[in-house]
């Protein structure tokens, strides 16, 4: 075992960590530890935008963006968080211009900017474009462009070390547990702070377009020391993911002017948003799909849907909704013009649907896609241990694997890279700050000795039970129960399933014995984490008896701001969840019935 000190560890090489840890190394030593090399993190499949009201093409203020958050969050997101982040967007934009980021440039040179959906005109109610992108790669930019910061600014990484628990001591974090996947050896590193930017925890779900990797980590490690989760419940799906595979099909598809074709050939979002139509916010149009679906329309019947970026297509409903250019002019558009805009897009679509987007609609249908809860923290990034807001001592989070809460229960698009810019930025800040008016902390004497308690119990379980198998089930339980709608009767089953898997985990026995990357024992840890991870969202989704954002229940379809209106806290303890409450932060914006 190797002992290693810095005074900041980061955990996660996504944008929340590279961000995080570029701020930190400007005031500690910082090292990052990532499972991942980082430019290989989830933040590159991000392909839309980042949503900043700069203003480059017509009017905005932070203010409407503020409002849309609000609204989008369905009210459950705490409004001086939200407010703080979209003002700080502007920054964050123009930051990574100057750190050289390509963005899309508009004919004079300035950052161009697209429609998103739920980002409006406050005025007017029309979308407006807020959308900062890099064609549709904006998220690989990103990374590249801050790990190139990173190296630059001479920050140590540890790449392909999977942490497998944090340490506290005294009542402030001592630093984290990893094992080296090039060696199997273990690696105690001592620290004042910890920021977990691990990212979410998506492949709960069977049909998702999270990364192999997105397996909750941060969120379990954080649970089984004892600090709650919050907002569990709240899990997003994007309405547009490819068919059966759940690769994402971007927004800025519709932000560009594609619409939504269920097999009659209708648009049928004009019935359930028909202010802003296929420009909605996510969850909305999720159970737009899903409801066309049930309701014999999808395409042939079966579970799917067309989105549909012909030209032909775009400029026939642009010319209906009245659409114009930032000049003035009719909005229309060229194949060329779409596909230099979606490039990665079409390449998807052409490599695993033999779909030419030009050409062709694209089958289409709603995905697992994004965690709005997680690891409760404030606006600087530190960890909140219970319903008081008390704060845990050198213990941060960023990114999704935090809940701030700006995305409440439903985030939305483009709102996932603001989050990871601005508060990777202040975690990382105010890690630094914070290491340098404290000591480090004794390490416990047996600081590996949970790890490894983890690591024996999978490698000497009796092997009646097989990881793929019990993953599976997982998952399909969850797609099925705990998915777009939910009921007291489907919740209650999954989550007798969960428990069920859960005990039938003990008796995996991982047969790869050896040390050398070892993903079959890093394969089943991750698991661990999921199924603890599904059994909390389960069980926060049941006592949630109201509809609201992305968690909507079947048997009780309205939204209830009498008895919910309020943040969940859940803690794991010995295989049980225990739920409290906090109440959600309210300044301007009373609640109000959303209207698209």
């Amino acid at each position: 075992m190797q002992t290693h000190q810095y005074e900041v560890i980061i955990v996660g090489g996504g944008g929340a960590g590279l961000m995080a840890a570029l701020n930190a190394s400007r005031g500690a030593k910082t090292a990052v530890l990532s499972k991942l090399y980082p430019s290989r993190s989830h933040t590159g499949a991000a392909q839309g935008g980042i949503g900043a009201a700069l203003g480059n093409l017509e009017e905005d203020h932070p203010e409407w963006h503020t409002y849309d958050t609000v609204k989008g969050s369905d009210y459950l997101g705490d409004q001086d968080a939200i407010e703080f982040m979209c003002n700080e967007a502007v920054e964050a934009v123009y930051d990574l211009e100057h750190f050289g980021l390509p963005f899309s440039r508009t004919p004079d040179g300035r950052i161009a900017q697209r429609p998103f959906g739920g980002h409006t005109n406050n005025v007017t109610g029309k979308p407006v474009r807020r959308s900062c992108y890099s064609a549709d790669r904006t998220g690989h930019m990103i990374l590249q462009t801050l790990y190139q910061q990173c190296i630059k600014n001479n920050i140590t990484f540890y790449d392909e070390f999977q942490v497998f628990d944090v340490l506290v001591a005294n009542g402030a974090v001592a630093g984290v547990v990893a094992v080296d996947l090039a060696t199997g050896e273990l690696h105690v590193f001592q620290a004042k702070a910890v920021v977990f930017a691990t990212g979410g925890f998506g492949r709960v779900w069977e049909i998702t377009s999270n990364a192999y990797a997105y397996t909750g980590d941060g969120v379990a490690i954080c649970l089984r020391r004892g600090i709650p989760a919050e907002d569990m419940e709240m899990f997003q799906f994007h309405p547009t993911g490819i068919l059966k595979l759940g690769i994402l099909i971007t927004e800025a598809v519709r932000g560009e002017g594609g619409v939504l074709i269920n097999g009659e050939g209708e648009r049928f979002m004009e019935r359930y948003a028909p202010h802003v139509k296929d420009l909605a916010s996510r969850d909305v149009i999720s159970r737009a799909i899903y409801m066309e679906i049930r309701d014999g329309r999808g395409i042939n019947g079966k579970n799917y849907l067309y989105l549909d970026a012909r030209p032909e297509t775009i400029n026939k409903y642009a010319e209906a909704d009245g659409r114009t250019r930032p000049d003035g002019t009719p909005y229309r558009v060229t194949g060329e013009e779409i596909l230099s805009k979606i490039p990665d897009i079409a390449d998807f679509c052409r490599t695993y649907l033999s779909v030419d987007p030009i050409k062709d609609p694209m089958p289409v249908q709603p995905t697992a896609h994004y965690a709005m809860g997680g690891i409760p923290t404030d606006v600087y990034g530190r960890v909140l241990v219970d319903d008081k807001n008390t704060i845990l001592p050198g213990l941060y989070a960023a990114g999704e694997c935090a809940c701030v809460s700006v995305h409440g229960a439903n985030r939305l698009g483009t709102n996932s890279l603001v989050d990871i810019l601005t508060f990777g930025k202040h975690a990382g800040l105010n890690a630094a700050e914070y290491v340098k008016g404290t000591d480090f902390q004794n390490l416990p004497e047996d600081a590996a000795g949970f790890t490894m308690a983890q690591i024996d119990q999978m490698r000497n379980g009796d092997g009646t039970e097989k990881v793929a198998e019990l993953a599976q089930e997982m998952k399909r339980e969850m797609f099925n129960n705990v998915g777009i709608f939910r009921s007291e009767a489907g919740l209650k089953a999954a989550y007798k399933k969960i428990q069920e898997l859960r005990e039938r985990f003990t008796h995996i026995r991982v047969q790869d014995q050896g040390k050398i990357f070892n993903t079959e024992l890093i394969n089943a840890w991750e698991l661990g984490n999921m199924l603890d991870l599904a059994l909390v969202v389960t069980e926060s989704a049941l006592a949630r008896t109201e509809s609201r954002g992305a968690h909507a229940r079947e048997d009780y379809p309205k939204r209830d701001d009498a008895n919910w209106l309020k943040h969940t806290l859940a803690w794991l303890k010995d295989g049980q969840v225990t739920l409290g409450y906090k109440p959600v932060t309210i300044t301007k914006y009373q609640p109000k019935e959303r209207v698209y």
